[in-house]
């Protein structure tokens, strides 16, 4: 299973573009942000501190979260 992350969503909330976000994480160019909003790569673990405070996020929040939603499906019978 990969990681997806919601850095793209979250971007575009704050009406930021991806060279401003390369900016504010101290990067040259934006294409480590394109790499990391299509999939193609995934942001370092120790950078994610920082992209969550330059978004003003939780680091949890760049996480997509899919909820599995349990209504009790082989569990009957008990």
């Amino acid at each position: 299973m990969s990681t997806i992350f919601r850095i793209r969503e979250l971007r575009q909330e704050r009406g930021m573009t991806q060279a401003q976000l390369a900016k504010g994480m101290g990067l040259r160019s934006p294409s480590a942000i394109t790499m990391w909003e299509t999939g193609d790569r995934n942001p370092p673990s120790s950078i994610l501190p920082q992209l969550a405070n330059v978004l003003a996020c939780t680091i949890d929040e760049l996480y997509i979260r899919e909820l599995l939603e349990h209504d009790g499906a082989g569990s009957k019978g008990a």
